[in-house]
């Protein structure tokens, strides 16, 4: 059982290295997008570089990433408790954020660690994504609509009284807020860019 969960773990984390992001700039539009925008791998940068139909494709990329990977023991008809799925989800944001064939220089783990919660929460995803777009309606700021949505799936998953979760949740919390300190400084001093299609 514990090689079984090791090895879906260092499968998940494959999974989660896949860069979307580049791949799909490299192959469809001949761009690299680390050298463009902010550089990042996400999908957020994937929109300001590529377009909003490259960008959507990678950001469900990035869902699925973490959706798959956290059903793998699903998947593998490994029968362990439900709190493993999240163990399997929790290497795919790993793998997101340093991927493996992306000299180790990944997203900001926003798409995939909803991946993981559209998995194992469905209606925690549900809402979480409600704030993001919500706030992304109001703010334009897609770092800030980012971190909102992480904290407002933090305080919601307090009343759902599943504490491995809970714990998930505020370290992926705490990392999106860590990956997003240069955009805090943008927002402080008005230079992060605001999108134009909502």
């Amino acid at each position: 059982m514990t090689i079984n969960l090791i090895l879906l773990s260092l499968l998940a984390y494959v999974i989660g290295s896949i860069p979307s992001g580049l791949w799909i700039g490299k192959v469809f539009y001949k761009k690299d997008i680390r050298e463009f925008g902010s550089g990042n791998l996400g999908a957020t940068n994937s929109f300001r570089v590529l377009g909003i139909k490259a960008g959507s494709i990678v950001t469900v990329m990035d869902i699925l990433k973490g959706t798959v990977a956290t059903l793998l023991p699903f998947f593998f008809q490994l029968h362990v408790d439900h709190h493993f799925w999240l163990l399997t989800g929790a290497f795919a944001i790993i793998g997101h954020s340093f991927p493996l064939f992306a000299g180790f220089r990944g997203g900001k783990a926003v798409a995939t660690s909803a991946g993981v919660i559209l998995a194992y929460a469905p209606l925690l995803f549900v809402a979480a994504l409600l704030i993001f777009l919500l706030t992304l309606k109001i703010s334009k700021y897609v770092s800030l609509s980012s971190m909102i949505a992480a904290l407002a799936a933090l305080l919601i998953s307090l009343f759902m009284g599943d504490w491995i979760l809970i714990i998930l949740i505020a370290c992926i919390t705490l990392f999106v807020v860590w990956r997003h300190r240069a955009n805090i400084t943008r927002i402080r001093n008005g230079e992060e860019p605001k999108i134009k299609w909502m």
